[in-house]
This record gives C-alpha cells, structure tokens and sequence, in this order.
C-alpha cells in the first residue's frame, strides 16, 4: 500500500479514544452516572494462561472431535453441529486421522491443509506436474516439514537455503516450490515479529508490480497490504472510519480510578491450533488467556439452575441436532435443492418429542437456541437446515482465548507504517482493461488493481456503486448470504463483585421472544485491566435493542445482576461507564458478521471470493471464506488469500503486456528526471512551473509522494495540475495533512495517477521540457550513448 504518505501523511490513527465514539456505540459515563467506590476487587486474579499456539494440536484429532455429551453451556463460537455425519468422507479434514500420524503432518493439518492431497490453491500453483502419484506424495512431506519448522519459531525467517539442508538433494526442486508457494500465500515467514516485519518491507525478489487500491483497513486488508508490499506492489489503504480494524474495536474504559480494554467487535480467538492469530501472539509476546469452561445459568428470578435439569436438556438439544441432521441428509439425497429455516426444523422435532414441555426446562431450551443465534448472529428463523454449519469440518482446535488488553494489539501493530487514508469512504469504483478507478471522499485514485474487504453488510446495501455492474452471478450470492447482528454492553464497575473464578454466567428469561436479551454475560476482569462485564444480545433482542435508549438497556441489565447477585447478599454496585453498541446502524458494517441464509450455501462465500473484471477487482474478508465465516482469523486468511491472488494474476498480466508498458516506464522515467530539481519542494510536495511564464496564474504541476520506509520497492506519486499562485499558498500552509485539506476541500483539486494527467497537464510537461536545457541535453546524451553502443 502506498505506504502512509509521508506526504500526505495519512494520519495515523489517534489512541484509542476515551470519549463516545460515533460510529457504532452510544456510552455512559461517571458524568451521567451516579457512581460511587473506586476501590480495585481485592479478589481479582491473574488470568490462566494457555500458550497461544503449540506445535501441534492437543490431539490428533482435536480439530473435528465433538464435545463431551454433557458440559455446561460455553464458549462464543458454535458448538460441533453434527454437520460432519453428512460430508463423511469429503471433509478437508478428517475424523479418522491415523494415530501414527506424524507431528510435522498434524502441524499442517491444524493450518488447514489435507491429509493425503492437494489444496485447490496448490494445484492452481502447479506445484507438481502431475497430480497424484509419488511426487505429490514427496511435495506433501517436504511442504509439511518446511511448515512445520518454521512454525517451531514463528519469530525468526526461515530462509530457502534453510528449508533445503535437512532435506535430501534429490528433492531441490519440491523444495524451492514448496517454499515459494508457502511463502506466497502467507503460510510461513509472516506477521509481527521484529525480524519478519523488517525483511517484508521490501519486494522479496526486487519486483515493482504496480499499484493496488485496498478498500477497507479490517484485518483482511491490513494483513493483504502488508503481504501486497512484500511481493512488491505499491499499496494505498482507503479506510472511511477515523481508526484501522473495522468490526475490530477495543475501547479504553475508565473512570474513578479503574480502567479496563473492552472489545466491542471481534472479541474471542476460537481455536488457537493453527490460528494465525495465535501465531501473532507468540510473535507479540502476548500471553492468552484460556475461556474457562464453567458457566453457571441463572433463571429470572435469580435462582441457580438445577444441575440436573441443565444436563437433561442438553442432552436433549443435541439430540434435536442430531435429528436434524439426518432428517436434512436424507431430504439432500432425494431433493437436492430442499431448504427450511433451521429454526422450523427443531421447533418441529421439539414437538414430535415432547422436548422441553415443563416451564423451566423450556427457558434453558431457549437460552441454547440464543447461544446458537449468538454464533451465528442471526434469529433460528433465519438460518438454512441444510447448510448452516457447513464451515464446522474447518473449525480451528485448541482453546478459546482472550487477548490481554484487546484485539486492537493486532491492529495496531499490523497497521504501523501502512499508508491508511482515514475518513475515505469510497462510493465508487471502475474497473476496465486499463485499470481501476477509486472514487473516495471528492478524491479519485488510480490503480492497477483493488481489493475490496468491506463488510457484506455494505455490499448488501450498495454503498458502493461498481462501475460496470457486477456480475449478476456476485450480486446473487450477495443477496443470498445472511449479515446478521449481534450487539453488547460493556460495564466498568468500581469492583469485581461477581468473582474470580468464571468468565462465563447465563441468564435464562420467561420472555420466549427475548431469550438472546443479556443471556451470556463474560467477565473481562482477568485481561482488561479492570473490574469489566460484557452483556450479549443476540437473535430478536438484538435488533430490538438498537431501538432502545442506553440509559434503559444499562438498567435492564443492572436489574438482572442485582436479581441474580443480591439473594447472594452480594450488592451491585452502581457502574463507573456503560457503553452499548450499535453495529446495525455503523454505516461502515451494517451489522455483525455472516452466517448461511435459507436458500444460500458454503458455495456463495467461494463466489463473493471471486473477482471481476478480468483480474482487475478482487474481495476479502470474513464473508468469502467458506472455511472460516465470522471470525478475525477468517478474515486474515482471507487477505494472505487474496494477495497471492493478486501475484498470480499481475505475473500473468506481465508476460502479456511488457511491449505496451515500455512507453508508460518511459513516461515515468521522464517525470523522475523532471522532479530530480523541481522548482519549489515543501514536506512530501514539489511543483514544477512553466518558466516561460512569470505570472503567478500560470499553470504548475505538483507532484505528491506517497512512500517511505514500507515501500522499498519505489515510491508512489500521486499529481495535480493547478496554479502556481495557489501552489505557493499550499507551501505556505504547515503539515502534508493540513495541505491536503487545503487541496481536496479548498480548492476542489483531486489527485491523480500518472495515466491520470489531463491533455493540458501533459502539454504543460512538453513545456517544461523545453525549458529545461539540463533535461534535454541528457536526453540527447542518452539517445547517442545508445546509438554508440
């Protein structure tokens, strides 16, 4: 990504803010809260920590074992959801993993990749010349060992000449693919740490591939700019919010002398066996902290739930599951495009059985089904039967973690030194066998290629207009997909009042309609910093919880504490913050995260993953990936994905076009030697004036760069052509930023590319040519040197 200009610098983002941000979140604070102590909980405890990634899974088939028949009721992520009965045998990952499988091929399990064959990505590669057969077999090990080394430490490169000495001579060149082809698609020698982040600064075989537009500054395009940069492309980053890490928000809460980090979007690592965000934390130093599985339910009236009660029904919503399951296998076998809501189904069988017909059993049946909108963020009514859980075979083993402090430590270690232009939201983008045409905030930015991570809550609702359309096949799966919602309320208390030992404690509700009402409350004292709780609302509650005020949704969820805590004799403290957050209404998201809608399938995350335009736009993030929907790591994926993509196609577009671009390198070569001594330089600007003409109304041309310790690769220059009067009042302003307010706001002028330049720029280039003496005279040097040798 053009790297944060320099030039215009594109601000870095401001530290996280203290105040009510306006995007997604309404917040109470000590000013409209009575609030009283400010003493820290005496009882608060360390966090138990879990090591952020092995080396190998916990077993050898953690990733796909199904939980025990009868544990509390947990964790954020969906449960195991028996999809695995209806794709035996076609999984990419297998329950049947041999027990004498060794650890570099469970290492490459864990990351995703087959047992026994190749990945579509690999043999889109060419990584053996025939598939199948003994070189496959050979490609496999040498791929799983160089993976697994350098996973043993993900802190340090792993060079090519290392990958090939434990490895017999014989196989060189598996070695050298295999290498290459990891390396490429951001499996190994990626993230944060010092050493990796240093060597990906500049092209890894010294290529400048052109230039790419990222729209979108969430994981996905954060972790495709920076793999876009080492494969040398220069990178520009639109991003329309004020801070990097879209659905990715942590917020500093504080007041009466406690603070504490809440994550409001993205939250949970759900598996760490693989996870690549595990693989930051080892590099970051960052422990993690493990979602301890105990969580106590409580009815409405505070009571505790019957053991007893809780296992029965349990049990009983698995075996609902598990009916479901067999009844959608055999309706797919005889009627392949059959679809219900998920919801009908169960309510179905419920009934059929005579499941949960007893009060108390039917609200701990409702809160299941609101865990189940929780992970899926949408109402039961809402999710396809036959292929809502189509993503569970991937499902990442190992624990789900907390990150101390929040997952903004992600982003802004994956964000620093990038080119972001904050506040650009872009409304429009062209694409042709030319190239890509950006339109953000008044300002128009040319490239070769874009990728596109908006949320596909922005997608749906059109936002941004492609010009020409897309294709109808895109639009489709677009509409099919589910964006759901889910939203929470983060509380700072003086104290932790509710104990040490749990992160988890639901809450069951008489009112059928508002089972996903403050259901799940997680306790964020043992890696926030502070006395924190989260309340969830999931499925009906929470789209009507964005009509509620916030003072009414904070009381609520105080009446439910003090109902459940105060039999206790344990008093609620009045809050110090309360913050309620409204993802629907972000005009940036639209909403949460993805989910299978009745009537779609896994096959419209693979179809939103398409690009268009012969190669010229191309999409990431969480909603086009089939394997890993609605999480951070899925999103990361998805932009490694999406920039080997990007490789690919600007290899074969080269060998395809290096005659036509011989005149575009001569042209920039021309502009270089210009700008070697412009006539007036000032920060990241310089201007070049028409010295035939003394009059301050005469034409210039600016030039602004966009570069600096990221792009090694060269760096991007953006142009404009306007007066030399009001060039010398933009080098009387102070800062690149205030002068690109000046530019875009001020004097209405957009900046362009090279290609970009009006007949009248160019004529005015011409001009300046010819009087510059110096400029032709090496030109002609340079054209007799050539006609001499």
């Amino acid at each position: 990504m053009a790297e944060p200009p320099s030039p215009p610098s594109p601000p870095q983002p401001p530290p996280p803010a203290q105040s009510v941000s306006p995007e997604n979140d309404v917040a109470m604070s000590p000013h409209n809260l009575d609030l009283q102590n400010s003493s820290e909980d005496p009882d608060s405890s360390f966090p138990t920590q879990t090591t952020p990634e092995p080396a190998v899974p916990d077993s050898p088939d953690s990733t796909t074992t199904r939980p025990d028949p009868n544990p509390p009721p947990r964790k954020r992520r969906r449960r195991k959801k028996f999809f695995t009965e209806l794709t035996t045998g076609t999984s990419t990952r297998r329950n049947d993993v041999a027990k004498d499988c060794d650890v570099e091929a469970l290492i490459a399990i864990s990351v995703g990749f087959p047992v026994d064959s190749l990945t579509e990505e690999e043999i889109e590669a060419n990584v053996v010349s025939t598939v199948g057969g003994s070189e496959q077999s050979n490609y496999i090990v040498v791929r799983n060992h160089i993976l697994a080394r350098w996973r043993s430490n993900v802190s340090v490169w792993l060079t090519h000449d290392q990958a090939l000495r434990s490895i017999r001579s014989e196989h060189k060149g598996l070695v050298e693919t295999a290498y290459r082809f990891l390396l490429e698609h951001g499996y190994i020698n990626f993230g944060l740490a010092h050493e990796i982040k240093t060597l990906k600064q500049k092209p890894f075989d010294g290529s400048d591939r052109g230039t790419v537009i990222v729209i979108g500054a969430g994981f996905a395009g954060l972790v495709a700019a920076r793999q876009l940069v080492f494969m040398g492309f220069k990178v520009v980053i639109l991003e329309g919010r004020t801070r990097p890490g879209g659905r990715v928000k942590t917020k500093k809460m504080s007041g009466d002398g406690v603070e504490a980090a809440a994550d409001f979007g993205g939250s949970v690592l759900t598996g760490i066996n693989g996870n690549p965000l595990g693989v930051l934390a080892r590099q970051l130093g960052l422990p993690l902290h493990k979602v301890r599985d105990i969580c106590p339910l409580y009815l409405a009236d505070g009571r505790s739930v019957d053991s007893e009660v809780d296992s029965r029904v349990e049990v009983s919503f698995n075996k609902l599951l598990e009916r479901v399951c067999k009844l959608r296998q055999a309706m797919i076998e005889e009627v392949k495009s059959v679809d219900v809501p998920l919801g009908t189904a169960l309510e179905a069988f419920r009934r059929v059985y005579k499941v949960a017909e007893d009060k108390e059993e039917r609200m701990l049946l409702n809160w299941h089904l609101a865990n189940l909108e929780y992970a899926n963020a949408t109402l039961m009514s809402n999710l396809s039967m036959a292929y809502w859980d189509q993503d569970d075979p991937y499902e990442m083993g190992g624990d789900h973690c907390f990150i101390p402090g929040g997952n903004e430590k992600f982003v802004r270690a994956l964000a620093e030194d990038l080119p972001i232009f904050y506040g650009r939201t872009v409304e429009c983008v062209k694409y042709g066998s030319d190239g890509v045409l950006v339109c953000a905030a008044g300002q128009e930015f040319r490239g070769d290629m874009a990728l596109c991570t908006v949320p596909l809550g922005v997608l749906k609702k059109g936002d941004i207009e492609f010009v020409p359309e897309l294709p109808q096949r895109k639009k489709d799966a677009i509409h099919r997909l589910g964006f759901g919602l889910l939203n929470k309320v983060a509380i700072l208390f003086p104290y932790n009042f509710w104990g040490g030992d749990i992160d988890t404690f639901g809450h069951l509700t008489e009112d059928l309609s508002m089972r996903g009402e403050f259901f799940l409350f997680y306790s964020y004292s043992s890696v926030s910093g502070g006395p924190l709780l989260v309340a969830l609302v999931a499925g009906e509650a929470a789209i009507r919880f964005e009509m509620m005020s916030p003072v009414e949704s904070v009381k609520r969820v105080l009446d439910i504490l003090k109902d459940i805590f105060n039999p206790k004799g344990i008093v609620v403290p009045d809050p110090v913050q309360a913050v309620c957050t409204r993802w629907g209404k972000d005009h940036f998201a639209y909403g949460s995260y993805s989910y299978v809608a009745v009537g779609s399938s896994g096959d419209d995350y693979d179809i939103l993953a398409e690009s268009v335009g012969d190669g010229r736009v191309f999409f990431a993030g969480e909603a086009t990936s089939k394997q890993y929907p609605a999480t951070m790591h899925g999103a990361f994926l998805s932009g490694m994905r999406e920039a080997a993509n990007i490789l690919r196609v600007a290899k074969r577009r080269s060998s395809m076009t290096i005659d036509t671009t011989k005149s575009v390198n001569q042209e920039n070569d021309d502009l270089n030697k210009l700008f070697v001594k412009p006539d007036l330089t000032f920060g990241s600007f310089s201007a070049l004036f028409d010295l035939n003409l003394n009059d301050h109304d005469s034409s210039s041309l600016l030039r602004v760069k966009i570069g600096g310790v990221v792009l090694d690769s060269g760096s991007l220059y953006l142009y404009a052509w306007l007066s030399k009067k009001r060039v010398i009042e933009l080098s009387q302003v102070e800062g690149d930023e205030n002068r690109m307010r000046m530019l875009n706001r001020n004097f209405g002028v957009s900046l362009v590319g090279r290609k970009g330049l009006s007949s009248a720029a160019e004529s005015l280039i011409a001009n300046i040519k010819l009087s510059r003496p110096n400029f032709n005279e090496a030109e002609n040097g340079l054209m007799a040197e050539k006609e001499n040798s």
